[in-house]
């Protein structure tokens, strides 16, 4: 059951992308093992068997976990050992994540079990490939990881659907339905796994939630910087400002790539405006920061996205449990196991390279947000705006209060981005002092994704009210005449290529303001435009063709 007709995302320990993730999480993209992978798959677990029938003491195998790694587990007993491992260790908190979410973690687990290293049975990988192409949902708790050990906790409540225990639920026709893990099972043609040595930790070691929510951040992120640069290349339009701040000269000896890229944007989208051309040659000599220095700033953010995508695209393709496998030739002779199979226990579920980048970015939105919303406040403030613009876009100012809400808004929520920690910089020692330094990226990464949605919202208020205002343009000439424009289309065919889109399209969402009304809805419409890609639709076109020229 897919809601995607791209065809699967084929998994192979190597090459997944955000954009793959994005596919199956949030799309419903069905997913594939390569041949090559599901050899890896069988090797590696080869290797396991061959330590565990030595009688060697190794941690993950046959002996207990976290400070009860001295404990040596009797044979019989380490079925039983990998079943208390998942019961534990789900003792989340918090509200349950999303179906998207719950997707992402999957497929990237699936992913890091199928680059070789983890030493699990292929019925474990074909048993989490079957909940995603079938869309059954494990019910996953958002908080309790450490992004240390991995994200253990929302990792051992996803896993326990596995052996038949937790909660998922199922979509038909009729809609969702919570059911019990065998259930779930049962209705996909699958019976509950008795779990073998090292998979109850496999299944839990790694950073998945962390890295799963990155990886919808940086598509995510990225596509809200192109709504960023239309609605601040509209709002500079229809503020009479200049895009001659963009020219490429400027950039090319301050050669960041995000700054060019956000100064090659504002030059496509306004190409051809006879807004832009009517003003060329007025009396005034510098617009405001928020308008001037769009490209540096939307630049630095577009640069912060790219060094988390980098990192991304690394941790999806990485084995990130602990121990890992290896061929005894590939690994140190101080590594425990056999003549043929070493396993080495390390640090790969430590969430740091993730957690910092997380950071960044979300210091970096929070940013976006900031320059967004000063320019709302440049169309809105009749103590700055131009004269061509009623105070609040309000026909009838004072009777009328237009969008000055929208503003109030949009401060309140750059305050809340604002107000959220780091969580990577707090360090709780846990497991009696073993596991003495964590990451916290699992929450570094929650608190981004929020950001990311407060910040959506404020571009969105950003394009409503440049969309609004550009109505007025027309009164630049008779500054005495303060009433929107009745031909939109006229408009649209006075601003750039790109702006003029933008215009139309959010136009479809936003009449024209001819007396109070209700906002949110309207709001909330163009800050899904911009989440489902319907203003990349129009903007990605114009932004491709000034790339060719």
């Amino acid at each position: 059951m897919t809601d995607d007709d791209s065809g699967p995302v084929e998994l192979d320990g190597r090459s997944l992308t955000p954009e793959d993730v994005v596919a199956v999480a949030r799309d419903g993209a069905p997913v594939t093992i390569t041949t090559d992978a599901r050899e890896r798959v069988r090797v590696s677990r080869e290797r396991v068997e061959d330590v565990i029938e030595s009688g060697e003491p190794v941690y993950g195998l046959n002996t207990g976990f976290g400070e009860l790694v001295d404990e040596r587990i009797p044979p019989d007993q380490i079925e039983r050992l990998q079943t208390n491992l998942l019961r534990s260790h789900a003792a989340g908190a918090g509200r349950e994540c999303t179906r998207e979410e719950v997707r992402a973690m999957m497929v990237s687990r699936v992913n890091a079990l199928v680059a070789g290293y983890s030493g699990v049975r292929e019925v474990v990988v074909d048993h989490l490939v079957t909940l995603l192409n079938e869309d059954v949902q494990p019910v996953v708790r958002s908080r309790g990881s450490l992004g240390a050990s991995g994200d253990l906790a929302p990792l051992a409540h996803l896993s326990l659907v596995l052996i038949g225990e937790g909660e998922a639920i199922l979509r038909d026709d009729e809609g969702p339905m919570r059911v019990d893990g065998e259930v779930a099972l049962e209705a996909v043609g699958r019976e509950p796994l008795s779990l073998a040595p090292k998979e109850g930790l496999a299944l839990i070691n790694g950073t998945q939630l962390t890295v799963g929510l990155a990886a919808m951040l940086v598509v995510d992120g990225e596509r809200l910087l192109r709504a960023a640069d239309a609605a601040g290349a509209l709002t500079t339009e229809v503020t009479l400002g200049t895009t001659a701040t963009s020219d490429a000269a400027i950039h090319d000896v301050r050669p960041h790539v995000g700054q060019q890229r956000s100064a090659a944007a504002v030059r496509a989208l306004t190409a051809d405006s006879d807004v832009v051309e009517a003003h060329r040659n007025c009396d005034r000599v510098q617009d405001a920061y928020s308008l001037r220095c769009l490209p540096q700033v939307h630049g630095a953010v577009r640069d912060a996205v790219a060094h988390l995508r980098e990192a991304v695209t690394v941790e999806l393709n990485s084995a990130t449990d602990n121990p890992l496998v290896f061929s005894a030739e590939d690994a140190d002779d101080r590594a425990s196991g056999t003549d043929r199979a070493a396993v080495i226990s390390g640090g790969n579920f430590h969430g740091q390279p993730l957690a910092l980048r997380l950071e960044y970015a979300r210091l970096a939105l929070t940013d976006l947000g900031a320059i967004a919303e000063r320019r709302i406040d440049r169309i809105l403030n009749p103590n700055l705006q131009e004269d061509h613009l009623p105070p609040f876009l309000a026909p009838e100012s004072g009777l009328q209060s237009g969008y000055m809400i929208a503003q109030y808004t949009a401060a309140a929520l750059l305050n809340e981005c604002r107000s959220i920690g780091a969580a990577s910089s707090d360090n709780t020692p846990v497991s009696g002092g073993q596991e003495d330094h964590v990451s916290m990226s699992s929450q570094s990464a929650l608190n981004a994704r929020r950001v990311l949605e407060n910040v959506r919202r404020i571009v969105a208020t950003e394009a409503v009210c440049a969309t609004q205002a550009a109505d007025y343009v027309g009164n630049a000439e008779d500054v005495d005449v303060l009433a929107p424009t009745a031909d939109r289309a006229a408009t649209a065919a006075a601003l750039g290529n790109g702006t003029g889109a933008l215009y139309e399209h959010v136009g479809q969402f936003v009449p024209p303001l001819e007396d109070d009304r209700v906002l949110d809805g309207e709001l909330d419409a163009v800050a899904d435009a911009i989440a489902s890609g319907g203003i990349d639709s129009v903007v990605v076109p114009v932004l491709e063709a000034g790339d060719e020229q």
